[in-house]
């Protein structure tokens, strides 16, 4: 979620990032802002509204917030503000957001090493995107940041390129994912309501995550 302006012949996308839970630190938190800043500012997007052309421009901040207090989260009216909770153990053992266009998720600490594109993606589900549908992406080059796990690719996007596609290692690695031009369009900028030059994307899901406790046999 955040927030669209236009400033001159520019649309700047503004969202603030705020991690909390035992595997969040300020470190980790900086690394995500960073990811997704870069990954969505990489293609130098454009946008006509009424036959005007704007570039797209990307300004991630971010806060970690141990001791965040989850009347906060609920109570949040500011667009801007996305919260994420990060934990070793995650139910589904999957980073995940609260939906389409949503503020709120809960990510896997093993998903988020550096490079891994798993925050950008994320991000782009706050702002509305979804998966594609079609999970063949073989023949086409560079996968685009919205595919998930799984998707099949060439064999040098694979985990293992020598492993034939569908096989354990013959799909996806995210860290191969970048943000397209045609990404920034599916955002469909152009339909929203700008007041005042201002519009948001997104919309609140205000859910704060308690910490998932594994099972009892696997702790």
């Amino acid at each position: 979620m955040g927030t669209i302006e236009i400033n001159n012949n520019q649309l700047l996308i503004a969202s603030h990032i705020i991690t909390y839970g035992t595997a969040a630190t300020e470190a980790l938190t900086e690394q995500m802002r960073d990811e997704i800043e870069t990954m969505w500012n990489e293609p130098n997007g454009t946008v006509f509204i009424k036959n005007t052309a704007y570039g797209v421009r990307f300004k991630i901040t971010a806060g970690f917030a141990p001791a965040i207090d989850p009347v906060e989260i609920l109570s949040n009216d500011n667009p801007l503000n996305n919260y994420f909770r990060i934990e070793e153990y995650v139910k589904g053992n999957i980073s995940f957001v609260d939906g389409l266009g949503c503020n709120t998720g809960y990510f896997k600490l093993e998903n988020l090493y550096k490079g891994s594109t798993t925050a950008a993606h994320e991000y782009g589900h706050t702002l509305g995107l979804e998966h594609p549908s079609d999970l063949d992406y073989r023949g086409k080059g560079v996968p685009g940041i919205m595919y998930p796990r799984g998707t099949l690719v060439d064999p040098e996007y694979q985990y293992e390129p020598d492993k034939p596609a569908g096989a354990k290692g013959g799909a996806l690695h995210p860290m191969y994912r970048k943000v397209r031009k045609e990404d920034i369009g599916l955002l469909k900028i152009e339909h929203l309501d700008f007041k005042n030059a201002v519009a948001v994307l997104g919309d609140f899901s205000s859910v704060w995550h308690p910490e998932h406790q594994q099972p009892a046999s696997s702790q």
